[in-house]
């Protein structure tokens, strides 16, 4: 098979992590007799550098021509960097919206699995970690806060902020028909979290999603409050299956998630249409602070790689052979600093590796 793939290298670590699932891609690519074409292009603060706005159309029409989207990180310090003494829509994350809305991707996918050999990194007890959690996070991505009305201007002499919050039930019903069909090939649980207890939106996402649910028998469904679900991630992960959640909600718990997991260098992501097509990605940021070092976890870029095989292309065994070349290297004992044990007995059963070591031994493996 031929696979035609865009990538979006991005800013800080993005380049370093992206040129290491590229290896691995690479790599499978030869064991099982693939094509791999990659036609990079430029986005966030690498694309405000160069062309004066955070994405072109140009790059967005070279990535609806391809069969799927790989990308590091953009951005960088919103401190210190330049990019953010810019008008909002010319920032470096107003391409990534911008990207999402003209791709259509409306819905996130965003596993947390905890590995058995990284039970060490996880800053939860043993009690709570117990024989480790494997959770889909599914967040609406093209709708909220984030692509709603907003405005900052003077009311009555005092300076005021709006933004505005808006769902219809077309936009809850194909998201939450994703997740259910996920859930299916899962476990079968759905944990949808809102705030309906306060917000319209959230009330008129609980009556489709039980709406939804009734197509979906097999499924058992749960409303959690979304206060109450970034109490229970860390008081009891083992209980989720599929989380399903709007935008804002979806960000902040995919976040924490990934902190439980061990490191957010572990956590990839997919962002899928209607189609085949999708954009694959690590939930991490662009780590300006160790840009250039060699010491980012490519991981979670990898893993996205396996993600966009599966999802994509429908290469279940290429995607299984990624993902338990990770397995193996960690098996392995071989660590990037973000994984290392914090314990200085523990740290003595385990190399410490950098970014281009890492990909070398996942592809290695495959």
């Amino acid at each position: 098979m031929k696979l035609n793939i865009v990538c979006i290298p991005g800013d800080g670590i993005g380049p370093e992590v992206v040129a290491e699932a590229k290896k691995v891609l690479n790599a499978v690519a030869d064991k099982y007799g693939h094509e791999m074409s990659f036609t990079d292009i430029l986005m966030g603060g690498a694309s405000i550098d160069a062309c004066g706005e955070p994405l072109t159309d140009e790059a967005i029409a070279t990535a609806k021509a391809a069969d799927a989207v790989l990308m590091g990180s953009i951005g960088g310090n919103t401190s210190t960097s330049p990019w953010y003494k810019l008008p909002s829509h010319l920032r470096p994350e107003a391409g990534l919206l911008k990207l999402r809305k003209a791709l259509n991707l409306f819905a996130n996918l965003r596993p947390a699995n905890l590995y058995e050999e990284l039970k060490e990194a996880c800053p939860l007890r043993d009690d709570i970690i117990g024989d480790g959690f494997d959770m889909m996070i599914m967040r609406e991505l093209t709708g909220g806060l984030y692509f709603g009305e907003r405005s900052t201007k003077e009311v009555d002499g005092v300076m005021t902020a709006v933004d505005t919050l808006t769902y219809n039930e077309d936009e809850i019903r194909r998201i939450a028909i994703k997740g259910f069909d996920i859930a299916m090939k899962r476990r079968k649980k759905v944990t949808s979290v809102d705030k309906a207890n306060v917000l319209d939106s959230s009330r008129l996402w609980r009556k489709v999603v039980e709406e939804v649910a009734k197509d979906y028998p097999e499924v058992t469904l749960e409303h959690m409050l979304v206060d109450n679900c970034a109490m229970q991630l860390v008081k009891n992960p083992r209980q989720f299956d599929v989380i399903l959640t709007e935008n804002m909600f979806g960000d902040i718990l995919s976040d924490e998630a990934s902190k439980v997991t061990g490191s957010i260098g572990m956590l990839a992501s997919a962002s899928l249409n209607d189609t085949k097509f999708g954009l694959y990605e690590p939930s991490g940021g662009s780590a300006p602070d160790i840009a250039g070092m060699g010491i980012a976890n490519p991981i979670a870029t990898i893993l996205s790689a396996a993600m966009m095989l599966r999802y994509s292309f429908d290469l279940d065994a290429e995607a299984d052979a990624i993902e338990k070349a990770v397995k193996k290297v960690l098996e392995e004992n071989y660590r990037t600093i973000d994984i290392m044990p914090q314990e200085e007995d523990k740290k003595a059963t385990v190399t410490q590796i950098g970014t281009a070591k890492m990909g070398d031994l996942i592809a290695e493996r495959i």
